[in-house]
Formats: structure tokens, C-alpha cells, sequence
């Protein structure tokens, strides 16, 4: 990452004076081991900071990112988007007892982004409710422009209740 764009990260994450809304401390690196052989690791989504109030991951556009005219998918944006913002969610409550699962997902895209760059996705919630969380994504470039803003909606389910149905 660019020195600039490394001062712009951790002025963004660290800008909020705001108390950890995670219900334990996270590293980068329990996060990937929890994501490993999912389609994370197809698509090539790295977590890069851990906020007190916000999740960033990056990705870089590459065949399996793109479209066919070379530029980022729109769905892979939806898939970083929604990675990002449910694993969040999923670091707000306790997972012993309770799943978060993803009730529905919202985007507008708003800049092509070539292949071979990299984007930047930073959760943050809306509301962090009982039974339900709501996160913006915003997806932006190394130099902090707009690629695509999302809006993710969780539902917050007892295990036991999961594991009932199945």
C-alpha cells in the first residue's frame, strides 16, 4: 500500500472516538484462519484492520474479480461487500450461542476499477440491535474514491434454533 493511502486507512479507522462494539479483541490473523477454503480465499479478500467500530479487507482485481472487459464485477464487489460486513456482524455477538446470517444486501456502483488494482472495503454499523444488525460497506480505491456503497442487513439466530432446523 502506498504511504498516503496507509496514513488515509488508519486516520479512517482510527478517526472514531468510539468504545469496540466486538465482543472479544480480533486479529487479522484469526480472521483469515476463520475464513479459510471459503470463497474468501477464491477471491482473494486479505483483512487488513480490525477498528474499534469498523472491519476493512482488501482485494485486488484479478480473472476472478473481473468482468469481461477487464473491469471489477459487480458481483464480486457484492462478495466482498457482504464478507465483509457479515463477518462483522458475526464479531459483535457471542458465537457460542448465536449466528448472524445474512437477510439482505443493497449496492450501488459507482467507479470502474481496472484489473490489477486493488480495493478496500470498510464495515460499519447503522444499527446493532438484538435481533438484527445493519452495516454500510463502502468499497473504494487505494487512493479513497467511491467504487461501491452497500447496505447489508444481518438477522441474529440462536444456535439452537438453527441447529433444530437442519
Amino acid at each position: 500500500l502506498p504511504r498516503q493511502a496507509q496514513t488515509r486507512l488508519h486516520w479512517a479507522l482510527k478517526m472514531s472516538d468510539a468504545k469496540p462494539i466486538w465482543q472479544r479483541r480480533w486479529t487479522t490473523a484469526e480472521l483469515a484462519e476463520l475464513t479459510r477454503g471459503t470463497l474468501v480465499d477464491h477471491l482473494g479478500i486479505e483483512f487488513v484492520e480490525v477498528g474499534p467500530d469498523a472491519l476493512r479487507a482488501s482485494m485486488t482485481v484479478r480473472a476472478q474479480t473481473a468482468q469481461r472487459l477487464g473491469y471489477l464485477h459487480g458481483g464480486a464487489s457484492l462478495a466482498l461487500a457482504e464478507t465483509v460486513g457479515s463477518l462483522a456482524s458475526q464479531m459483535c455477538i457471542d458465537r457460542e450461542q448465536y449466528a448472524s446470517v445474512g437477510l439482505d444486501i443493497n449496492a450501488n456502483h459507482v467507479r470502474a476499477v481496472e484489473k490489477g488494482q486493488s480495493v478496500f472495503a470498510t464495515a460499519r454499523p447503522h444499527h446493532l440491535g438484538r435481533q438484527n444488525h445493519i452495516w454500510e460497506i463502502r468499497i473504494e480505491t487505494g487512493e479513497g474514491k467511491l467504487v461501491c456503497v452497500a447496505r447489508l442487513t444481518t438477522s441474529i439466530q440462536p444456535l439452537a434454533r438453527l441447529a433444530a432446523k437442519h
